[in-house]
């Protein structure tokens, strides 16, 4: 049972860095000004960057609320804000799908 465990995260662990990889390199290759988005760079923009850009706005989320207490009084609430949870939320649900250029 426990060496079962062991290939299972094996093949998990290499099946994301095989699909991270080639992912990459296709949304990359969608990045070019006034191209439309390829079928490949949707998928891998929906397989692995909306996943990561979900994880990035939770994980922001919870630095900004912990910010608050020195932000706050600083004045630059606000700033923070949109860098800790505006901006990955922008990147997550209002982008169109496969493009990634800024």
């Amino acid at each position: 049972m426990r060496q079962r465990k062991k290939r299972s995260v094996a093949f998990v662990i290499i099946a994301v860095l095989v699909l991270t990889t080639t992912g990459f390199q296709t949304v990359a290759q969608a990045q070019q000004p006034g191209e439309k988005a390829t079928g490949e760079a949707m998928a891998a923009d929906l397989v692995l960057l909306r996943p990561l850009g979900i994880a990035a706005t939770a994980i922001g989320t919870v630095f900004f609320v912990a910010s608050l207490p020195f932000s706050a009084p600083g004045g630059n609430a606000k700033g923070a804000f949109d860098k800790l949870v505006a901006e990955p939320a922008g990147f997550t649900f209002a982008r169109p799908l496969g493009k990634v250029e800024e």
